[in-house]
């Protein structure tokens, strides 16, 4: 039977001030507060593997960076909510990631280009911060969709969907021209309908009591996802 969506009203596009978790928090990202720690914590010479699969070219120093992010978040077709991920802690600056290709009239959005700085990789840290985005845009905006694309050869993107609970689509073959290369791009999605299992596993996943006193997990994601399916 085919959904009515004769009532369908647009969502509003995330704009969030603030997304809140128990390790980070997500603020709109400002050039002049939050660049110069991401280049630091980015952009050094032991750093080049994390602009490998990013579709922008490694900034040369803070104000490139805030450059490249201040024209993106101004563009007039599909600008990106570009958001800094902080270390609630430290205050430090461990990344980045952006609310893409917003479509509020078909309640659709995209997470992309994730920048993830060695102190955040595989921790839980990095598991909230995109809890934190889904949960927003599912929870407080009413979407449909959340979209996760990634060069085809980036199996650790691909593997991170895949964790945080994106099902796997297909592959847009000769999709772009990246960096003087083609790129087939691997397209990825949660709907609403998947997003309570998604959204119970994440959560328990990143309680507490999920973790021993070294801080490691006692479940994995998968596990715990699986079990509330």
């Amino acid at each position: 039977m085919t959904e009515d969506f004769s009532t369908w009203r647009p969502c509003d596009e995330p704009r969030p001030t603030a997304l809140v978790g128990r390790f980070v928090k997500l603020e709109a990202f400002s050039a002049n507060r939050h660049a110069p720690g991401l280049f630091e914590n980015t952009a050094g010479p032991d750093d080049n593997n994390l602009w490998r699969f990013i579709p922008l070219p490694k900034p040369a120093d803070a104000a490139a960076l805030g450059d490249i992010f201040r024209f993106m978040g101004g563009m007039e077709n599909n600008p990106w909510r570009v958001l800094a991920i902080i270390d609630r802690e430290t205050d430090h600056v461990l990344g980045t990631a952006s609310y893409m290709r917003i479509r509020p009239e078909h309640g659709s959005a995209e997470v992309g280009c994730v920048i993830f700085s060695r102190k955040i990789q595989k921790t839980p840290a990095a598991t909230e911060a995109m809890f934190l985005m889904a949960k927003h845009l599912f929870d407080d905006l009413g979407y449909r969709r959340y979209e996760w694309k990634c060069h085809n050869g980036n199996e650790a993107s691909k593997r991170a969907a895949e964790r945080l609970g994106f099902s796997f689509e297909g592959v847009f073959r000769n999709d772009m021209i990246v960096k003087g290369e083609s790129r087939d791009t691997a397209w990825y999605s949660i709907i609403d309908s998947e997003w309570p299992t998604v959204k119970a596993g994440l959560q328990a996943w990143l309680a507490p009591e999920n973790f021993d006193e070294q801080g490691v997990q006692r479940t994995s994601l998968l596990k715990l996802r699986a079990a509330g399916d």
